[in-house]
């Protein structure tokens, strides 16, 4: 399935992230562009109870 998150901050990045874990074609957008450089560069990375990933 194909899915945008709008305004992919902190919660819609965690939430984009695990849509993709499971298999989803997933597209962040945000206006913050730092912060979609950072993820181009170095991918999103998730930290959680299971370590990071």
């Amino acid at each position: 399935m194909k899915i945008a998150v709008l305004g992919a901050g902190a919660l819609g990045c965690a939430i984009g992230g695990a849509l993709a874990e499971a298999g989803n074609d997933v597209v962040l957008i945000n206006r913050n562009r730092a912060h979609v450089e950072a993820i181009r560069a170095g991918g999103l990375r998730m930290r959680g109870p299971a370590g990071e990933r």
